[in-house]
């Protein structure tokens, strides 16, 4: 197998959750949200988010910005807002060093998911960075997965790792493409009616030191 090995980022590399909802609580207190409202945003925007959200969110508010100006101010929080777990970026240059290829595979909308990766450092760390709106496909498409494996320059139909969180958009997905899969979770919350990954790891720096183990 060859060393690929391609990262979802969201909830894998950084924590969205946290960045999620600190960028909301800064939002509400600049608005003058009330908590409900503030507590209806983070389900409105808790999958994801996208400009036009923030066109829907400004009428619902009755907000006096316009909806570019939210967005804008929207992802410059997010960013400032996302961050890795100690160690990770050192982590990622280890598999580097190693002659790992590595890639990000991430749904999401592409202002935000590259602010994140600037923001953090990791977009130094990668050699290709795949995200759905860009391609116009979501993960689990295999077709995302192939294309990130192609861009970061590594042969089709050699293997290697698909890294993340979510059981089907990155597990079932990365294995669609003929990816072995390590999965970010404890075992016992695996769902038990979906095939099993191939690896588990509680955090990606944990999944990180796995694969350099399969490589020393």
């Amino acid at each position: 197998m060859q060393r690929l090995a391609l990262f979802d980022l969201d909830d894998t590399l950084i924590d969205r959750r946290h960045a999620l909802e600190a960028t909301l609580t800064r939002f509400a207190s600049h608005h003058g949200l009330a908590v409900d409202e503030r507590e209806a945003l983070l389900v409105r925007l808790g999958d994801r988010a996208c400009a036009a959200d923030f066109s829907v969110v400004r009428e619902l508010l009755g907000l006096a910005a316009p909806a570019e100006e939210l967005w804008r101010q929207y992802l410059a929080d997010m960013a400032e807002f996302a961050f890795c777990p100690a160690g990770l970026l050192d982590g990622l240059d280890d598999l580097r060093r190693r002659g790992w290829r590595i890639g990000i595979a991430t749904n999401g909308s592409a202002d935000i998911q590259r602010a994140k990766l600037d923001a953090t450092g990791i977009v130094h760390r990668v050699h290709a960075v795949c995200v759905s709106s860009d391609l116009g496909l979501r993960k689990p498409d295999p077709r995302l997965f192939a294309t990130a494996a192609e861009r970061c320059g590594a042969p089709p139909g050699a293997g290697g790792w698909m890294v993340g969180n979510d059981p089907v958009k990155d597990i079932a997905g990365g294995r669609s493409a003929g990816l072995a899969t390590l999965w970010i979770g404890a075992p016992d919350r695996w769902p038990g009616d979906l095939p099993a990954p191939d690896r588990t790891a509680p955090t990606a720096l944990s999944a990180i030191h796995l694969l350099l183990q399969d490589t020393t």
